[in-house]
């Protein structure tokens, strides 16, 4: 890739420049062969610097794509909200809303399996609650769309929603995207497959599966036995 025509960072605007570079390499190179391959050794050869010059920026690979997780929930959401608005509160296309924008952001949905799972546990107690503090807001975003969409929807019934999609996505992405050589034992071996699953059509519908029961629960009468 083409990297800035400098070769130390010392304003502002080239440091952040140099940032941006090791951020578009660890998003090349997770989409190209998934988050848990990539090293900061990667990154950087990818950008022409000694490993050392990308640690000066991160202090660890997992704060790198914790920082394109954070950016991640920004850009979901900035796609999701105004889908959910246009769905005209039918529940289909609300589910078709979120499962198409999360389709649309494999590397979003690889990152949503690994936040929790590794790169929150690689990074300081104050680089979490940053990451935590902008979730939050997005998480806010989603509610107060869904809500709006689906009346019937409490608040609780929308942050019950965002949980299980996003547990839905970032399952759904690892069983349907498994390395090379397993892969390749499925090919020869389909019985073997029978977990592997086609992305987007399960996200849709699992997500239309959850919306529905969230619906069926406000809207079905509370048994008196």
């Amino acid at each position: 890739m083409a990297t800035s025509d400098f070769q130390r960072a010392r304003s502002v605007e080239q440091k952040q420049q140099r940032r941006d570079e090791m951020l578009a390499a660890a998003r090349k190179l997770a989409l190209a062969k998934g988050v848990r391959t990539v090293t900061m050794s990667d990154i950087a050869d990818d950008i022409g610097f000694h490993k050392s010059a990308v640690l000066r920026y991160f202090e660890t690979r997992e704060a790198v794509f914790l920082e394109l997780a954070t950016v991640g929930w920004v850009d979901w959401m900035d796609a999701c909200v105004p889908a959910i608005h246009s769905s005209a509160g039918d529940p289909s296309r609300v589910a078709r809303a979120i499962a198409d924008t999360l389709t649309q952001r494999p590397l979003f949905c690889d990152l949503l399996g690994h936040a929790p799972m590794n790169l929150e546990r690689g990074v300081s107690a104050e680089a979490v609650q940053q990451f935590k503090v902008i979730v939050l807001d997005q998480v806010d975003r989603f509610v107060q769309a869904a809500t709006a969409a689906l009346p019937s929807l409490t608040e609780a019934d929308g942050r019950a929603l965002v949980t299980a999609v996003c547990a839905l996505a970032s399952s759904l992405w690892q069983v349907s995207h498994p390395t090379e050589p397993v892969a390749a034992l499925y090919r020869s071996n389909p019985h073997l497959g029978h977990a592997t699953v086609d992305f987007a059509p399960a996200l849709y519908n699992q997500s239309e599966t959850v919306i529905l029961g969230l619906l069926s629960r406000r809207l079905t009468p509370p048994s008196t036995n």
